[in-house]
């Protein structure tokens, strides 16, 4: 352990040059000393940090083990039964443990996580970050999905329907869309609105229409089931069904108002069959530029 000491501090001479290399040292003593014990027989595999961006000792900025866990005085000088200054496990509040992170990662990403959707659930970075594995599973692409769904259950149901983002293979992950660090949109959303989110890849969608369908640019999430849905294309319901959620009465009827359809008869009026479009049950056929048309003629969405 002492050699390897030995040869990352003569890797920091050469990587960061003399005046840096007394911190690196520094650093890098500082690690022995909990190295020592928490070394490749511990309990708990730690050693691993070093193939990480935490474990670059040629970089001056690189914390150690003490940056996270604290000076620790009395846990090195009793030894096994103590605990260090700050433990990262559930029993420790996650204001602190993730104060120990955002020392270092500010701003950009993390700009909102005070106050966003995680931090307010007592979530904390090392509840999803493991800063100790080789690999950190929440960052990257096919592994990412088994973090967010040990806690978000309903959106694993939902991404294993019949349609579905292609989230199981790994070309769309949660990230895509959501910035768990913290968003001023809602459900934690990369863009401020669902439909500037969706806009991102689906950008044929996007408009400006000459006609548009009033539901489509108010909220994708009208129509769609973002995460998945039995019925192509995430689909919340299938048509005509989806449609007479807003388009009743006599869209789907010869008849007026207050009259019913489909062979049942109202008080003191005539039995009129629905149109033959209504029969076809398909408004799709006709009214198929459905998120919105540019044709002079497509005031009803047909062009």
């Amino acid at each position: 352990m002492k050699r390897l000491y030995q040869l990352l501090t003569s890797c920091a001479f050469m990587l960061v040059g003399v005046a840096a290399a007394p911190s690196v040292i520094a650093a890098g003593a500082n690690d022995a000393v909990c190295t020592a014990c928490h070394n490749e027989s511990w309990r708990t595999p730690v050693l691993a940090i070093y193939q990480t961006k935490h474990g670059v000792k040629g970089d001056a900025r690189t914390p150690g083990c003490q940056s996270c866990h604290g000076e620790s005085q009395g846990h090195l000088k009793q030894g096994p039964g103590t605990k260090p200054d700050v433990v990262f496990t559930d029993a420790t509040d996650d204001k602190v443990r993730a104060g120990q992170c955002l020392n270092c990662h500010k701003g950009k990403a993390r700009t909102h996580w005070d106050g966003g959707q995680h931090q307010n659930n007592q979530v904390a970075c090392n509840n999803c970050h493991k800063v100790h594995s080789a690999i950190d599973k929440v960052r990257d692409k096919k592994t990412q999905t088994e973090v967010c769904f040990t806690c978000h259950k309903d959106q694993r149901l939902a991404s294993k329907k019949i349609s579905t983002h292609p989230i199981e293979v790994g070309k769309v992950v949660c990230s895509d869309c959501h910035n768990p660090h913290g968003s001023p949109g809602p459900n934690l959303l990369r863009k401020n609105t669902i439909n500037e989110t969706c806009f991102a890849c689906h950008a044929e969608k996007r408009g400006p229409y000459l006609w548009e369908h009033q539901p489509v640019a108010e909220n994708c999430a009208n129509c769609h089931s973002v995460h998945g849905s039995n019925i192509p294309p995430l689909l919340k319901s299938r048509p005509p069904f989806l449609c007479q959620e807003c388009h009743d009465g006599p869209h789907n009827s010869k008849t007026p108002y207050g009259t019913l359809t489909g062979g049942f008869q109202a008080a003191g009026s005539v039995v009129t069959p629905p149109t033959e479009n209504a029969a076809g049950r398909g408004c799709a056929n006709c009214h198929s530029m459905v998120h919105g048309s540019n044709h002079p003629a497509g005031a009803l969405l047909q062009r």
